[in-house]
């Protein structure tokens, strides 16, 4: 099964309590649509830049997209 892997990035001081805080309500969103096998999780790529991001599979990353509208995408290898 492919999977994508969805980020929402920030940017900032406050970047990584901003995308711990994004994650919570990802996992909300989650939860309430009953979309299942989605990982979620926080990255950093540096100082004062951080992420959320979900691992999801292709078919419901597309929905996804449509909702919560992440700044980028890549393929989960």
């Amino acid at each position: 099964m492919s999977r994508i892997r969805l980020f929402w990035d920030f940017f900032g001081p406050s970047a990584t309590r901003t995308a711990e805080h994004f994650r919570k309500h990802l996992d909300e969103f989650l939860l309430a649509n009953s979309v299942a096998d989605c990982e979620t999780g926080t990255s950093s790529s540096g100082p004062g830049h951080d992420a959320a991001y979900c691992v999801a599979p292709l078919e419901t990353s597309e929905g996804l997209q449509r909702a919560l509208r992440p700044r980028r995408s890549e393929p989960e290898p």
